[in-house]
């Protein structure tokens, strides 16, 4: 088992109540990381507490994987939308709540905490719906550096460039994205 620690908040968005409940609620973590694609950081990590507000109060992974799914597309095309595929990242949602629930019985932490070394939560975290290489290498970062995930081969499984994981305030997170846009322009100019 995973040791653990939970930080108060983390600082994703310039929601306060939003990241404080990335950081308490792991599924609402799991849906952040899900929707952070052709989006703002800011706008994936808030809208876990928007699909909160929306659903009632409660993001249950079985309730949402349960759910009929032109319902969840409706409550995710409500405006303001919360992403800009808003059908598209419904199903992906529904997808990853139906692989916690069925999987890890509806425990989205139970992904890090019942894994057995680093390898093993990278292997966790990629057969998670939506979860490729790069959004793995960053979820990972999040629970080491942020969380204190610490399983054996941790170090080797975390990536060294800047990821979310070092962002423990909002003008870090600013810092972040700036240096992702330079990570991400060297990667391209090193492909060509």
């Amino acid at each position: 088992m995973a040791s653990a620690t939970k930080p108060d908040r983390l600082w994703f968005t310039p929601d306060d109540a939003a990241n404080e409940l990335i950081a308490r609620d792991p599924f609402a973590l799991l849906v952040g990381f899900a929707l952070d694609q052709q989006v703002s950081v800011q706008k994936a990590f808030s809208s876990p507490r928007d699909l909160q507000e929306r659903l009632g109060g409660e993001l249950d992974a079985c309730k949402i994987a349960a759910m009929d799914t032109g319902e969840l597309e409706e409550i995710f095309f409500r405006k303001p939308a919360l992403h800009r595929y808003p059908g598209a990242m419904a199903k992906r949602v529904q997808d990853l709540a139906a692989t916690v629930c069925e999987e890890y019985g509806g425990q989205a932490e139970r992904v890090w905490t019942d894994a057995a070394d680093g390898p093993d939560l990278k292997r966790r975290l990629a057969a998670l719906p939506g979860f490729g290489d790069m959004k793995v290498r960053s979820t990972l970062a999040v629970l080491a550096k942020r969380f204190g995930v610490d399983l054996p081969g941790i170090d080797e499984v975390v990536p060294t460039h800047p990821t979310l994981g070092d962002v423990d305030s909002a003008e870090a997170l600013e810092s972040y994205q700036e240096k992702k846009r330079a990570h991400k322009a060297k990667m391209r100019a090193q492909r060509s």
